[in-house]
């Protein structure tokens, strides 16, 4: 059992998440007829990224139709020029034939006014200054008329314009929201079938190891003496982009005496401080209020928070060797879940009651495969005595820290749980 436990919290405590469907309720086996006609999950996925595609398609559609309504409307568009230009045309062409008309008036009235002595050829002249005015007024209104047709005709294709630019925006709106209307329903059919397959156990969420999400250790000596309380700090980091609503840190010590056989974690009491008062870090009984150090969420994008904790050794503590041991998992409102990928540990040696520490640093962690929180070895490469694969066989400390390593690993994998039964919890109070 303890090879087992060890084998997968080394591995990960998100690996124990992402099998949290080993804990659930179990479900008939699905009967034939109507359910097996139910969309799979992959299905609705794929409505749910083609509703998305449309949308975003009605999105650009409607900025472009914004955009053309705008271009429209201002004064300066193509047709609103081509139309003050008409009417300035018509408008010179207006003024020109009333100014004929006005002459050929002038004419007449002149030729009317003739006295009845005037000579033939008076008379003819004036006559004729009536009809040429006559023929300069009538070519001057058949221009007018063409620049008022033309006017009328340019204001008509603007005003369409702008019709037909606010109209085609209004249908863009409109397909907008259809089209996120059918993206929500989308999304909330795919939503409802993985909470049904939640539910009966068919499928468990896919927690993921997130490299970003870490948990440091700070402040921690490197050597202890018995019947000493050394504080130190757990810095829990959100380096994701995204922010995440529940964050649930762990922290473990093991120790064994100089021999490595002798366990030694009796002397050694871990604490964290919440709500103005230190806690026990390792209670793990069934009616504990939270598990291990509880939910130190909501955690922002790209922030941190620190964890005061206490560790007390008890001054009966003969030599020995000692590591704590850290790692965290997320869960977010969205059923999205996760937590650092592999699990670190401390090493701090142990020295009896009245002894001279002399110089101490702080503890360094050893992550089993990177600088992010890690386990030593992984999957593929489980601790064991003796191993000299790793960080830990590489510490010069005899045969003690892999058998503190694997009390420690056994710690966190019968923890490793905690966020799949406070979800349990949670679905339980929303029944």
């Amino acid at each position: 059992m303890l090879a087992t436990a060890v084998a997968a919290a080394v591995t990960t405590p998100v690996v124990l998440l992402s099998a949290a469907p080993a804990f659930a309720d179990t479900k008939p086996a699905a009967q034939t007829g109507q359910q097996d006609q139910k969309p799979t999950i992959e299905e609705l996925e794929r409505r749910v990224a083609a509703a998305q595609k449309t949308y975003d398609a009605a999105v650009v559609t409607l900025a472009q139709a914004t955009a053309d309504r705008e271009a429209a409307l201002k004064d300066d568009s193509p047709l609103a020029k081509a139309a003050i230009e008409a009417k300035t045309a018509a408008d010179t062409a207006n003024a020109k034939w009333k100014a004929a008309e006005a002459k050929q008036a002038d004419a007449e009235a002149a030729l009317a006014a003739l006295p009845d002595t005037a000579t033939a050829e008076e008379k003819a002249a004036a006559e004729k200054a009536v009809a040429d005015a006559k023929t300069v007024a009538t070519g001057l209104a058949g221009e007018a008329a063409a620049a008022d047709t033309a006017y009328n005709t340019a204001v008509k294709e603007r005003d369409d314009q702008r019709v037909a630019a606010v109209r085609a925006e209004g249908l863009a709106k409109t397909a907008k929201e259809d089209a996120f209307k059918a993206l929500k329903a989308a999304e909330k059919e795919l939503a409802d079938a993985k909470a049904e397959e939640g539910e009966g156990g068919e499928e468990g969420e896919d927690c993921v190891p997130e490299p970003k999400f870490t948990t440091v250790v700070t402040g921690l000596p490197s050597k202890v003496v018995g019947g000493a309380t050394v504080n130190f700090t757990l810095k829990v980091t959100n380096g994701t982009e995204k922010k995440l609503d529940e964050v649930y840190p762990y922290a473990f010590v093991s120790a064994f005496d100089t021999k490595g056989l002798k366990e030694l974690d009796k002397f050694l009491d871990l604490e964290y401080y919440a709500d103005g008062t230190w806690k026990d870090a390792d209670d793990e009984s069934e009616d504990a209020e939270e598990f291990g150090i509880g939910n130190v969420g909501p955690l922002k994008a790209k922030s941190s928070v620190d964890v005061k904790l206490r560790l007390k050794v008890d001054a009966k503590i003969p030599a020995g060797q000692g590591a704590a041991f850290v790692a965290g998992d997320y869960w977010n409102e969205d059923e999205s879940c996760g937590g650092t990928p592999d699990l670190d540990y401390y090493e701090f040696e142990i020295l009896a009651k009245g002894s001279n520490p002399g110089k101490v640093d702080d503890a360094k962690g050893k992550p089993g495969k990177s600088n992010t929180p890690g386990t030593q070895g992984g999957a593929n490469n489980p601790v064991t005595n003796g191993s000299t694969n790793g960080s830990l066989a590489k510490t010069g400390s005899s045969d003690v820290v892999p058998q503190i390593a694997m009390a420690g690993a056994a710690a966190v994998a019968l923890g490793a749980g905690a966020v799949f039964l406070v979800r349990r919890r949670k679905a339980g109070s929303d029944a």
